[in-house]
């Protein structure tokens, strides 16, 4: 079972980016306490935000995500998330995203710097760090963690705007589950089998005739063979005739003179 050790806050809304605020997770179970606007939500947000790359909803994509600059007196404010977990096999892995909010005269401008996944070597304890250049740390990091991403965003890591999902349409509750549950891969899975299926019926119909007309020529061969055969004797049968009939031409000959 994966286990959430530390997550590190800096420059993420209410957090400072001059200090680095690290929470440690205890087991079996850790609360969150604090006044409204201390920023328990946004430890949520930081999680999820880690593991899965996702941004809180209505962020004006990150720009509100990020602590404000005018709020620091700066231009530009440099931010991170770093996330150390334990996977099941208690091999430790370190998620490490930054950003950067840049303040501009009419509007401000969010950029994703960096995404790194740290692991350690389990025999040689040497760390090993690969970017998002090499690989797809969205899809990695559930992976470790050995869970889904529609679990990390629909279950575990859900923001409170978003977390009267299963009270939703229908449709959208279907859609939820059918993710969570990987209906859909299954769903696709059948679709492709029974199309395989199609093709190979058609498959083995085209073969079928094939192999009828295969073996009608098969049988036209081995009469035509057979004709052939026994004309061949028949030549053979008339070769001799026609033998005698020279040798008895040859006697008659010899006798009249």
């Amino acid at each position: 079972m994966c286990t959430v050790d530390k997550l590190l806050i800096k420059g993420i809304r209410s957090f400072s980016p001059d200090n680095m605020n690290v929470i440690e997770f205890y087991r079996p179970l850790t609360l969150i306490v604090g006044v409204n606007g201390a920023g328990k939500t946004t430890v949520i947000e930081c999680l999820k935000q880690a593991c899965t790359g996702v941004l809180p909803p209505h962020t004006r994509n990150g720009q509100s995500f990020i602590h404000d600059p005018r709020m620091a007196n700066e231009t530009d404010i440099k931010a991170q998330i770093r996330l150390r977990f334990l996977t099941s096999s208690k091999q430790p892995v370190v998620v490490l995203r930054s950003f950067q909010l840049i303040e501009k005269k009419t509007t401000q401008q969010f950029k994703t710097l960096d995404s790194t996944l740290q692991t350690e070597d389990p025999v040689t304890h040497v760390k090993q760090a690969v970017t998002y250049r090499c690989i797809d740390i969205d899809k990695m990091v559930p992976s470790l963690m050995g869970v889904s991403k529609a679990v990390l965003d629909n279950v575990i890591f859900v923001h409170q705007e978003e977390s009267n999902w299963p009270l939703a349409e229908g449709k959208v509750l279907k859609d939820k589950f059918d993710d969570i549950f990987s209906a859909t891969k299954y769903t696709k899975a059948l679709e492709t089998l029974r199309k395989m299926r199609l093709e190979k019926t058609q498959e083995i119909k085209e073969k079928r005739m094939a192999l009828d007309h295969t073996r009608t020529h098969r049988n036209t061969a081995m009469k035509l063979q057979a004709e052939i055969q026994r004309a061949e004797e028949d030549i053979l049968d008339g070769e001799e005739k026609i033998c005698n009939l020279d040798q008895q031409i040859k006697e008659k000959d010899t006798a009249l003179v």
